[in-house]
C-alpha cells in the first residue's frame, strides 16, 4: 500500500472516526428601526456575542475583527453590514484583472460564445464540415480548426469566462467589507439556484449574480422574485423561454401551418389513412411547441410557497400558461441576427401588440396564452397579456405560505439546522408585516433570544466553501490564485456553480459532514497551513506578535485562541495533542497535501491554452495554442513549511471545532 493510502486510512480510522464525528454531531441606505441584542439573558459575553456574530454573518473573522465589533458596539455593527455600503477599494483593485465581470449578457454572448453556436458559424462560412464534428477521427483537425477559426474572429473560450467567474467569488468572500451582503448573495443564489451544468444558461450566471441576485439581497423580497422570473439565466435553466401557450397566436398559426403542410403531404402520399395521420401529426407539433411546467412548479416549490404550501398539479398547469411569453429578448448567440434585427427594428410596433422589452427580457404577446386562468382560487381574466405575469409573481411573494417557507430557510441557514418554532413564528410575522423586506426579518432574527441560546451557539456547520474562506481570513492570508481554492473546495465536495437541481446545495450538516469529508477537511487545513497551495501566502509568526511558543502544546493552546476564539478549546486541545505527538507528522503531511491531486476534469474542461493560471498570459511561440495547461488542474507539491507552527494550525483548521460556525 502507498504511504499516502496508508497514511489517509490510518488517520481516518485512527485519529479521526469516533472522535470527530461524535465531537462534531453532539442596496439604498435604510432607515432601520432601533433594535438591541439580548445575548446578556443568554449568559455571553460581549466578547463571545460578537464572535457569534461574524461565525454567522462573514465568512470568519479576521485577525483583531472581534475587538472592532465590540469597539464599534454589536448593533452598530450590524446596522453597518444591513446597509452595505461600505467602500471595497481594495477589492475592487483585485478585482479590476478580470475584464469579463463588467460585460453585459450581450457582450458575453457575442465574445464568449458557446462550443456549438461557435461550431454552426464555422460551418456557415466553411470552415468545417458538419460531417466532422462527429467523426472521432477527425476530432483532432476539428479542434485546431475550430480554435483557429475563434482566434480570427476575436471569439474567447467560455472556459476563462467561468474562470474570472469563479475568481471572483473566491476573492468577494475573503475580502470585502460588505461581508453581509456577500453571505446573502450566497444564499439566495442558492435558493435561486441556476447551474453552469445547463450550456443554454451557463453563460448568463455571471450577470445573473451580479445584476439579479446581490443588489437585491437585503431589499424586498417580491423585487428579488420578480428579477430572477425576468434574467435569462434563469428562463432557460427552468425552460420558460420555450413555454408557449395552446392558447396563443403563434400556436394557432403554427397549428394552421402544420395542418396544410400536413394535408399535402397526406394527399401526395395515402389519401386513405389521411384523417389518422393528420391527427398523428397534429398532436406532435402541438407537443413540440407546447407548455412547459418546469418554472411554474419550482417558482411554488422552491421559490415562494414550499413544497406544502397549498398548491395542486392544476395549479402550477394554470400558472405556467399565466407565464408563457416571457423570453430571453434575442442576443447573438443562436438566435441568429436576422431575429434580433427583426426585433430591434420592430420599435414601437412591439408595444403596441402587447409586447414588452426590458433589457434581457422580452414578453412575447404571441406566444401568450390569451385564455381564462385560476390559480390557487384567484382568477386571471381573458388577454391578461404580461401583467397577468407580474400580478401571479407578487401574489406567491406575498403569500402566507412563502413567508413561512422562506423565513424557515432564513433560520436554518443563520440559527441552526432545527431552528424553534418560536423564532420561525416571529419571522414569519416580520415578513408579512414589513412587506418582505428582507433587513427587517434579520433584525427581527438577531434581536429574539433564540437566535442567542445554546442551542444556536456553534451549531452550524461550515460548508467547504466556509471552511475554505474562514481558513484564509482568519489566518489574514493573501490570495494570488484564488482558483488554487476552487479546486479545493471541489475536492472537499461543494463545486461551486455546478449543482445541478434547482433546490441548490443543502444547508445541514448532515449533508456535509461524514468521515470521508472530515479527513479532506484535515488535509486540506494542513496543505494550507504548510503552504502547499499555490497562491496563499501569510505570516503565522506576525498573527502572535511574532512571539514564538516554546512547544507544540504552548502553539496550540495560543494559535487555538487566534484561529478559534471566544470558545472552551479543552476538549479540542485533547483531541489534537496526539496528533502533534506523532513523530512521523511531517512524513504524513507530505502525503496528504504535497501529492494530493484532483480529477482531470472538474466541468471547466481543459481546453487547449484556455485554463491559465492567474496572473499568467499564454506564451506565444512554437506549441502555443495546443500545449496543454494543467497548472490550475493539479494541487503542485511545493517545498512547503513543515515547522511546529505549521503542523499546529493545520490540524486546528481541520479540527471538528473549527467545523462549526
Amino acid at each position: 500500500m502507498k504511504t499516502s493510502t496508508k497514511f489517509l486510512y490510518t488517520f481516518v480510522t485512527v485519529s479521526l472516526s469516533g472522535l470527530l464525528l461524535s465531537s462534531f454531531f453532539n442596496g439604498p441606505q435604510l432607515t432601520i428601526r432601533n433594535f438591541s441584542f439580548p445575548y446578556k439573558q443568554a449568559g455571553l459575553t460581549e466578547r463571545q456575542a460578537a464572535a457569534h456574530l461574524l461565525n454567522r454573518f462573514t465568512y470568519g473573522a479576521t485577525p483583531g475583527q472581534i475587538d472592532e465589533v465590540v469597539n464599534m458596539g454589536l448593533e452598530k455593527w450590524f446596522e453597518k453590514q444591513l446597509n452595505a455600503n461600505m467602500p471595497d477599494d481594495s477589492l475592487n483593485q483585485a478585482l479590476s484583472q478580470y475584464d469579463a465581470l463588467k460585460l453585459s449578457n450581450e457582450e458575453i454572448a457575442s465574445q464568449y460564445p458557446r462550443g456549438g453556436v461557435i461550431a454552426r458559424m464555422a460551418i456557415k462560412d466553411g470552415v468545417i464540415n458538419k460531417d466532422s464534428i462527429n467523426n472521432v477521427l477527425d476530432k483532432k483537425e476539428y479542434r485546431q480548426k475550430l480554435a483557429a477559426y475563434m482566434q480570427q474572429k476575436g471569439y474567447k473560450p467560455e472556459q476563462e469566462l467561468f474562470r474570472q467567474f469563479l475568481n471572483q467569488k473566491i476573492l468577494r468572500a475573503a475580502y470585502t467589507k460588505n461581508q453581509l451582503q456577500e453571505v446573502m448573495t450566497d444564499f439566495w443564489f442558492n435558493h435561486f439556484n441556476v447551474s453552469i451544468t445547463k450550456n443554454q444558461c451557463a453563460e448568463f450566471i455571471p450577470a445573473y449574480e451580479r445584476d439579479v441576485i446581490r443588489p437585491n439581497v437585503l431589499g424586498k423580497f417580491d423585487k428579488m422574485l420578480l428579477a430572477t422570473a425576468k434574467s435569462p439565466a434563469m428562463l432557460l435553466y427552468l425552460d420558460l423561454n420555450s413555454s408557449v401557450g395552446v392558447n396563443s397566436k403563434a400556436t394557432q398559426r403554427g397549428n394552421k401551418a402544420v395542418m396544410n403542410i400536413a394535408i399535402q403531404n397526406e394527399m401526395m402520399m395515402d389519401p386513405t389513412s389521411k384523417k389518422a395521420q393528420l391527427a398523428k401529426k397534429f398532436q406532435q407539433a402541438k407537443k413540440a411547441q407546447g407548455l412547459n411546467e418546469n418554472y411554474a412548479r419550482e417558482v411554488m416549490e422552491l421559490h415562494t410557497l414550499g413544497v406544502d404550501g397549498g398548491y395542486t398539479q392544476a395549479d402550477v398547469t394554470q400558472a405556467a400558461r399565466v407565464l408563457t411569453g416571457w423570453m430571453v429578448y434575442p442576443m447573438n448567440d443562436g438566435y441568429g441576427d436576422a431575429y434580433k434585427k427583426l426585433a430591434d427594428n420592430a420599435g414601437d410596433k412591439l408595444a403596441r401588440g402587447g409586447f414588452v422589452h426590458e433589457g434581457d427580457f422580452l414578453f412575447n404577446a404571441n406566444r401568450h396564452d390569451e385564455g381564462e386562468k385560476t390559480v390557487l382560487g384567484k382568477q386571471f381574466s381573458a388577454n391578461g397579456g404580461y401583467q397577468e405575469g407580474i400580478d401571479l409573481l407578487e401574489m406567491l411573494a406575498h403569500h402566507p405560505s412563502t413567508a413561512k417557507f422562506i423565513t424557515n430557510k432564513l433560520a436554518v441557514r443563520f440559527v441552526s439546522d432545527a431552528p424553534p418554532q418560536s423564532l420561525l413564528n416571529k419571522m414569519a410575522q416580520s415578513f408579512t408585516q414589513h412587506d418582505g423586506e428582507i433587513k427587517q426579518v434579520l433584525i427581527t432574527m438577531v434581536s429574539s433570544p433564540e437566535f442567542w441560546s445554546a442551542q444556536a451557539i456553534r451549531e452550524k456547520t461550515k460548508s467547504p466553501f466556509e471552511l475554505a474562506i474562514s481558513s484564509v481570513r482568519s489566518l489574514n492570508a493573501s490570495i494570488k490564485q484564488p482558483y488554487q481554492l476552487y479546486l479545493w473546495i471541489t475536492k472537499m465536495g461543494q463545486k461551486m456553480y455546478f449543482y445541478q437541481a434547482p433546490t441548490g446545495f443543502p444547508d445541514r450538516a448532515q449533508y456535509w459532514i461524514n468521515t470521508g469529508a472530515l479527513l479532506n477537511r484535515m488535509n486540506f487545513g494542513l496543505a494550507l497551513a504548510t503552504q502547499r497551495i499555490p497562491g496563499i501566502s501569510f505570516d503565522l509568526a506576525a498573527l502572535n506578535n511574532h512571539h514564538e511558543p516554546e512547544s507544540a502544546q504552548a502553539a496550540l493552546a495560543t494559535y487555538g485562541k487566534l484561529i478559534i476564539p471566544e470558545r472552551n478549546l479543552k476538549e479540542t486541545v485533547k483531541l489534537l495533542t496526539p496528533m502533534l505527538n506523532d513523530p512521523q507528522l511531517v512524513n504524513k503531511i507530505d502525503a496528504a497535501a504535497g501529492k494530493t491531486t484532483v480529477p482531470a476534469e472538474l466541468g471547466l474542461p481543459q481546453a487547449d491554452d484556455m485554463m491559465m493560471n492567474d496572473n499568467t498570459k499564454a506564451k506565444k511561440g512554437k506549441n502555443a495554442g495546443l500545449k496543454k495547461v494543467n497548472a490550475d488542474f493539479a494541487m503542485v507539491s511545493l517545498k512547503g513549511n513543515n515547522s511546529m507552527l505549521s503542523q499546529v494550525v493545520g490540524v486546528i483548521i481541520g479540527s471538528p471545532e473549527y467545523q462549526r460556525r
